[in-house]
């Protein structure tokens, strides 16, 4: 018998069991994008506030008689930030930041529905074993959670405050990323191992993926403070390349989450510090070729030259809507290519 033919065969037949399962995470992915994208959106117009409610199941239905949109505008008025902030609204401008809202949480609900219908068909199907699924249904604790933490960070702005506490914020895109990563990861993991390469050593690319998810949760704090509408400057901030003032709050630690200067001034330490690392990699591994997984660096150095220059440009420009929101784009999809990289750097669970 020819084992090499046999393994070969079931590896084929593994591989197209298999497809479309990475075709599905795959396209939770690009749906995680495109809610981080939509609740950017929400964010840059001050739209986060409008929904004043949790209602999992009947907030899918929008407004529809005018009592009904009366009801929600009236509910918009009780919150500080209508008061302190928008009480020049007239309905119709209430309108166009409560459908941004209602668009991201409706996103969350479809993903919800995309997830979980399929996942039932495939275990149906059998297109994964158990020790699959267990790791999915994680993926979809996560999503759901995920939802928690939005209303967690709704929640903040309500009372109080004018706008969401940054700490929450920061929770609720920080666990966006974990979500987003994570399904690039399984996805990935699903390839046969015969078509990859497994080389190490892997912690390089680990540290590096930690500089990224680090910088996304950075980036949530300099959003979080509308950080980016100051120091408009580059490479200067403020007049030096380090700023007087980093220590202003009392004690020092605040001022890594509440000081708008050191919150800024901290996201492009992080930048610049990804930079050198990623050249540093480059540089070590050209001298040994880019092939199998390392083919994934060049792109990933590209990936971040553009980051930087649209974060840059994003600053100077006094963060446009349309910039902010490729910028945070653009870091997810880093995230994705480091994900991506140290997946195929890793050694393949039987299949």
């Amino acid at each position: 018998m020819d084992l090499s033919a046999t393994h070969g065969s079931v590896a084929v037949a593994t591989a197209n069991r298999l497809r479309p399962v990475r075709a599905w995470l795959y396209f939770m992915a690009a749906l995680v994008l495109l809610m981080v994208v939509v609740g950017g959106a929400t964010r840059l117009t001050e739209s986060g506030l409008s929904i004043t409610s949790w209602k999992p199941i009947s907030g899918i239905v929008p407004p529809l008689s005018a009592a009904d949109w009366q009801a929600e505008f009236d509910a918009y008025k009780q919150i500080p930030q209508y008061r302190e902030v928008n009480s020049w609204m007239q309905l119709a401008d209430f309108q166009y930041i409560f459908w941004w809202e209602w668009g991201h949480r409706f996103l969350g609900r479809i993903l919800g529905f995309v997830f979980a219908i399929p996942f039932v068909v495939f275990l149906v199907q059998r297109r994964f074993s158990w020790d699959l699924a267990a790791p999915l249904a994680g993926l979809f604790v996560l999503g759901g959670f995920q939802g928690f933490l939005g209303w967690w960070m709704v929640s903040s702005g309500l009372s109080e405050l004018t706008s969401v506490s940054q700490y929450r914020l920061a929770a609720h895109l920080g666990a966006a990323s974990l979500l987003f990563i994570a399904l690039i990861w399984v996805a990935r993991r699903l390839i046969p191992p015969e078509g990859l390469r497994q080389l190490r050593p892997r912690w390089p690319v680990v540290l590096l993926l930690l500089l990224v998810i680090l910088q996304v949760g950075a980036g949530a704090f300099v959003a979080g403070l509308d950080a980016g509408l100051a120091y408009n400057t580059w490479p200067l901030m403020d007049g030096a390349i380090i700023p007087a003032g980093l220590d202003q709050l009392d004690p020092f630690w605040r001022n890594l989450f509440e000081n708008h200067l050191t919150v800024q001034f901290v996201h492009r330490m992080i930048a610049y510090a990804i930079v050198l690392y990623v050249a540093v990699l480059l540089w070590a591994q050209s001298r040994k070729g880019f092939g199998g997984a390392h083919a994934w660096l060049p792109w990933v150095a590209v990936l971040i030259l553009l980051q930087v220059g649209l974060g840059i440009a994003t600053l100077l420009t006094m963060v446009p809507l349309s910039l902010a929101l490729g910028h945070q784009a653009l870091a997810f999809m880093l995230a994705g290519a480091v994900t991506a990289y140290l997946a195929d750097l890793s050694p393949r669970p039987a299949a």
